[in-house]
């Protein structure tokens, strides 16, 4: 698997960190996370810096087209880097409170379009959010675990994925209820690291695209004109995966090749066309990802709809809470906020905050 250019910094960073730490592998309470156990310094700048580089619209020169052998390597790697196969039914009964969870990857991807991030960093975010909720979980203590636990796995996401990542400050715009400090931060990215075996480096949907776009009739080649705009959607397709919950059965190289399905208006059924993406691809699973994604995602996501061009209709909110509470439970797409990456999305200024007396939150 090609390693993305920012993981060697984000381990340097690591390492610095679990100098200064001891073992945070217990589960997540609303009694341990204070100002004595979550104590980091945001000084890694003074230890490793790096220069800015221009983002090319999807990490292209990233990700440079592999071998069959090694999406062989990444297909099989992929349970190590996806939730708990128990995590779907769990959302679905409402163990685990899928309207925090939705409202945290709401707000995810809302600091992702604001700070222009790539789509592997929103989606990586997520994923780290979901795996670490499949193995451990959080106190209902006023909404502040959930909101913890999103500004910790969007910055180890950034760190990941971006040349230049916001301070921790910066990171938590949009009006959030607390305001937590670096420090408190920085401990429960340890937390999550730790709980996620320090696999950060995930397989997602977006190392299969230049692979798999390759086996599609209507895409052949790198040089084809299409091949921006066929990227494009395919990623707004895959980061709205994220809100439906049934689509963590799916995984990562599956929801790849239906949203490049979905992208160009090809399909597995045409005999004439037939779409072979690799011998580990499970059909059966690509279609029924496929159709997933045309019922829930594709009137949603004006830039999926590749073939034809229709006119976008404005997107409604859910009419009531029990409104919301249905779309996360039931797997429909929350199209309340905007989708990540597109052109219309309204940026919102920073809020105005207010330090408190308490060292570790700060709540405007």
């Amino acid at each position: 698997m090609p390693l993305r250019p920012s993981i060697s910094r984000i381990f340097i960073i690591t390492i610095i960190q679990m100098s200064l730490s001891h073992s945070h592998s217990t589960p997540l309470n609303s009694s341990s996370v204070s100002a004595a156990s979550l104590p980091c310094g945001e000084d890694a700048g003074e230890v490793v810096t790096w220069e800015p580089e221009p983002f090319s619209g999807h990490h292209d020169k990233y990700y440079p087209n592999p071998d069959e052998n090694a999406i062989s390597r990444l297909i099989d790697s992929e349970s190590h880097h996806m939730p708990l196969p128990d995590y779907l039914r769990r959302c679905q009964d409402r163990s685990v409170d899928v309207i925090s969870r939705q409202d945290s990857i709401n707000w995810m991807l809302k600091v992702h379009a604001h700070y222009h991030f790539s789509p592997v960093t929103a989606f990586l975010s997520v994923n780290y959010f979901d795996r670490y909720l499949s193995s451990y979980s959080l106190p209902q203590a006023n909404g502040w675990p959930f909101q913890l636990l999103s500004v910790a796995c969007l910055s180890l996401a950034a760190k990941m994925e971006e040349p230049q990542v916001p301070l921790l400050l910066d990171l938590q715009v949009f009006e959030p209820r607390f305001v937590f400090e670096p420090k408190t931060i920085q401990r429960m990215e340890l937390r999550v690291m730790a709980a996620l075996n320090w696999r950060l480096c995930s397989v997602t949907p977006f190392d299969y695209l230049h692979y798999f776009i390759s086996k599609l009739p209507s895409c052949s080649t790198r040089l084809s004109d299409s091949f921006s705009s066929i990227i494009a959607a395919s990623s707004d397709l895959i980061l709205n995966t994220t809100r439906v919950i049934d689509f963590l059965r799916f995984a990562p190289s599956t929801m790849a090749a239906a949203a490049l399905l979905c992208a160009t208006g090809d399909s597995l059924e045409c005999p004439a066309r037939d779409v072979f993406f690799h011998e580990s691809v499970n059909r059966e699973m690509v279609r029924s990802c496929h159709q997933l994604m045309e019922e829930y995602l594709v009137d949603t996501c004006p830039s999926a709809r590749f073939k034809e061009l229709r006119v976008e209709q404005p997107s409604t909110a859910p009419p009531s809470p029990v409104g919301v509470l249905d779309a996360a439970a039931c797997g429909s797409c929350d199209t309340r906020s905007e989708i990540p990456g597109s052109s219309s999305s309204q940026e919102e200024p920073p809020p105005k905050r207010f330090r408190s007396s308490d060292p570790d939150v700060q709540q405007p």
